[in-house]
This record gives structure tokens, C-alpha cells and sequence, in this order.
């Protein structure tokens, strides 16, 4: 067998990611040919990343990029396996690396995305960055969406609630205070829309729809039911319109009246709220099989 140094080792795994064996391995292969040896890696780094694709990824971070003059922002969702890879700090790198990418890149789409380079002057896409990562780390890894707004007319708020929540909100009016306090109250009470003209009336007939259902088992007269399904519907309204809601801070007034306390003008042009996992099922599975079926998959 060839020998190979501790130094050709520690090149191999500075420039691949890869567990020391798998480096030394390779290069003993590889007859001690960096270049080849990295191929190897590569090919087999793709592969693993390839098995690991259909395991459910739920955990992870979003991350925040911002323009240096503040006018740009974005926000990335990363997933992983497990919270522990989550805390790891190369994938923590790699998903900013995503946003900052968002933010100069204006990426269409996660297609688009994907194809781009992860740094500037740099070959590798986001999409082999992340099969790397996936080899290096054994860990399914989803860049799952994004998502970028432009101040155009006023103040670009943002806010992240540790790794798991992130906003991004425009105000015209106001001040940088009043944009910060209103990006936390969408991290708390997650509003779909900012008012009820906004809210499809597909969503209204469906709400009304079920709401007289209920209603009709009350044995109340017709006039009587349509007067407590509109009064359910105003409720509803309010419930999921950022305008409606009580302000987190302040629940006497909501946040359409804290706006126009802030004088003429203030309102909000538009947000994104991006909450770590929205919509996926995660497998329930006990502890002990999870770290089986882990081993087992290698």
C-alpha cells in the first residue's frame, strides 16, 4: 500500500469536507493523485447525496441577508435532519451564504437558485455546495424557498425570532421603531394578509359557507343566523388581516389603529413572514428506530 502523508490528508479534507478515512482512502486509490482522489470524493459525495434525498429534512434555520444600504433584504429557508446539524457552523455558513446570494443574484426562482454560484468568483453552484455538505455532513440538506422584498416607497423592517422565524415588512410612514415593533407583531400573530381587501373572496364564500352550516343547527330565524354569520365573518376578518389584529404590544387597539396614531400616511406596503418547516410532515418515528434506520442508511 502507498503511503500517505498526515499532510495530504489534512489538504484533501480542507478542500473536500470528507471524514479523514474517506480522504486516506481515497488517496490510496488514487495512487496519492490529489486531483483524482477528489473526483473520487466528489463521486462518491454526489452519490451518498443522492440516498439521502428522500429522508425527511424539517429542522434547520432561515436566514437573513441585508443590502448594505438597507433598502434590500431576503429571506432563505435551509432544512436539515436534525437541530444538531442545524447548529453546526459550516451549515449555518452555507445557508447565509444562500441569502447573500438571493440579495446579488436576483434569483427568479429555486431553479435559478440553485444553478448560481455559491461565492462570488467561484465554480461551484449552491446545488454542489449542497451535496457536498450532504456527504460531509450525512445529513439530507433542502434549500427549500426564498423570498426578497425592495423598499420602494418607505422604511425595510426586518426580524428574526432566533433561527425559526424571520420577517421582512414595509412601512410608509412612521419611523424605524414603529417598522420593527410592527415585524415582531407578524412573527406573533402571523397574519396572511395586510387588509381584508387582500383576502380572497373564494376564502370569504368558504368561511361563510361553514359558518352557516353551524349556524343553521342553532334553530335561530334566517334573519337572525345572517346576522351572527356576518359577525363570525367580520371575527375572522380581523383574525388573519395584519390591520385587524390586536397589536402584540398593546392589545387595546389593533394594528390598523396604532398606524394611524402614527399620523398621516403611516401604513404598511407589504410584509413576508417565513416560519421554519410550514408544511412539511415529518415522520413520526420512535427514538431508538430513528438512529436505527440512521445506521442502517449510513
Amino acid at each position: 500500500m502507498m503511503a500517505i502523508t498526515a499532510a495530504q490528508v489534512k489538504e484533501l479534507r480542507e478542500r473536500t469536507s470528507s471524514g479523514m478515512m474517506e480522504c486516506k482512502k481515497a488517496l490510496v486509490d488514487a495512487g496519492g493523485d490529489m486531483d483524482a482522489a477528489i473526483e473520487m470524493l466528489r463521486k462518491t459525495g454526489l452519490a451518498k447525496a443522492d440516498k439521502k434525498a428522500g429522508r425527511v429534512a424539517a429542522e434547520g434555520l432561515i436566514a437573513l441577508g441585508i443590502s448594505e444600504d438597507g433598502r434590500s433584504a431576503a429571506l432563505v429557508e435551509v432544512n436539515c435532519e436534525t437541530d444538531f446539524v442545524a447548529k453546526k457552523q459550516e451549515f449555518q455558513d452555507f445557508a447565509s451564504a444562500i441569502a447573500r446570494r438571493v440579495l446579488a443574484g436576483k434569483p427568479a426562482d429555486i431553479d435559478a437558485l440553485l444553478a448560481m454560484p455559491l461565492y462570488d468568483g467561484e465554480d461551484t453552484t449552491i446545488e454542489l455546495a449542497r451535496k457536498t455538505l450532504i456527504a460531509a455532513i450525512g445529513e439530507n440538506i433542502n434549500v427549500r424557498r426564498f423570498v426578497r422584498r425592495d423598499a420602494t416607497k418607505g422604511t425595510l423592517a426586518h426580524y428574526q425570532h432566533g433561527v425559526r422565524i424571520g420577517v421582512l415588512v414595509e412601512l410608509q410612514g412612521g419611523d424605524a421603531e414603529l417598522a420593527r415593533d410592527i415585524a415582531m407583531h407578524i412573527a406573533a400573530s402571523k397574519p396572511q394578509c395586510v387588509t381584508e381587501a387582500e383576502v380572497p373572496r373564494e376564502v370569504i364564500d368558504k368561511e361563510r359557507e361553514i359558518f352557516s352550516a353551524q349556524a343553521a343547527t342553532s334553530g335561530k330565524p334566517a334573519n337572525i343566523i345572517e346576522k351572527m354569520v356576518d359577525g363570525r365573518i367580520r371575527k375572522f376578518l380581523a383574525e388573519i388581516t395584519l390591520m385587524g389584529q390586536p397589536f402584540v404590544k398593546d392589545s387595546d387597539q389593533t394594528v390598523g389603529q396604532l398606524l394611524k396614531s402614527a399620523g398621516a400616511g403611516a401604513g404598511v406596503t407589504g410584509f413576508a413572514r417565513m416560519e421554519l418547516g410550514e408544511g412539511i410532515e415529518k415522520k413520526a418515528e420512535n427514538f431508538a428506530d430513528e438512529v436505527m434506520a440512521q445506521v442502517k442508511g449510513g
